[in-house]
């Protein structure tokens, strides 16, 4: 059978608190699968339509619930179906859910939980239109109409930290902090207590997480030239890229299968 992976850029509408949507159907097969899942920077919902899945992320097999909120990741892990695989989610930007939902962040790295009772009380609408059985179009359409009326009810403006994390998104993780602090003036306490409270990882990690899934991008751009693929990412040389290719996909880049159809490569590449 055919397994459908779709994946879809929020509508610059609502792109400040979305990154984007994507829906997996495995369209009947039951075959369990184990899928590895690697770190890209964002946090996200998860409603699944089929059955649960298990996880594994602290070298334990757990069952997950079937309506998640998946937290920062630091390390790669593994998932595996239980049954049906049919999924609907979307990817948040990194501040997103504390913004929206007073969400504790900090609290949710390196898990994949059942989204808390009250906040699935105000996403009872999200939740309707994602296990509904309107085509996947619909839905994000219908799904970022209710978010614009969420984001038109915000009276806070960005914070400097919401900033910085947007140039180094939009840098690739390839400039300095120090760079970005001086250019959007914030001294490096106030940082780290931004990312503490709003991403759930410190500023040095989350640049290495954003340099890292450049690669992926980079990569889908043509033939695989290490080198200027090194280069082109920002590091210091091949051993240091290696090194860190290692420890967030636990293989060697020259192993990695980068254009096989699985879930980690549908939200690693754009």
């Amino acid at each position: 059978m055919n397994e459908i992976y779709i994946q879809k850029d929020a509508d610059p509408k609502v792109s400040i608190m979305i990154q984007s949507f994507w829906w997996i159907d495995k369209q009947g097969d039951l075959t369990i699968q184990r899928e590895k899942i690697i770190p890209d920077g964002y946090p996200e919902l998860i409603f699944h339509l089929g059955d649960a899945y298990k996880t594994n992320i602290n070298g334990v097999w757990e069952l997950q619930g079937k309506d998640l909120i998946a937290g920062q990741i630091k390390n790669s892990f593994f998932l595996e179906n239980t049954g049906e695989s049919k999924m609907f989610a979307i990817k948040m930007q990194p501040w997103a859910l504390t913004e929206l939902f007073d969400i504790e962040i900090t609290s949710l790295t390196d898990k994949v939980v059942e989204i808390p009772l009250k906040s699935l009380k105000i996403l009872k609408p999200i939740k309707e239109v994602a296990t509904s059985s309107l085509s996947f179009d619909e839905k994000v359409k219908q799904i970022e109409n209710w978010f614009l009326f969420c984001i038109s009810k915000l009276k806070k403006k960005p914070l400097k930290g919401q900033k910085i994390v947007e140039l180094i998104i939009r840098n690739n993780g390839k400039l300095s902090l120090k760079e970005i602090q001086n250019k959007i003036g914030i001294s490096e306490r106030s940082l780290e207590r931004y990312f503490k409270a709003h991403i759930g990882l410190s500023p040095k990690f989350y640049v290495r997480i954003i340099r890292f899934s450049y690669i992926f991008r980079l990569i889908q751009e043509g033939d695989i030239d290490w080198s200027d693929i090194v280069f082109q990412a920002g590091f210091y040389d091949q051993s240091h890229f290696i090194k860190n290719f290692k420890e967030f996909t636990g293989e060697d880049p020259s192993q990695y299968k980068f254009f096989e159809e699985n879930m980690a490569n549908l939200f690693l590449k754009k």
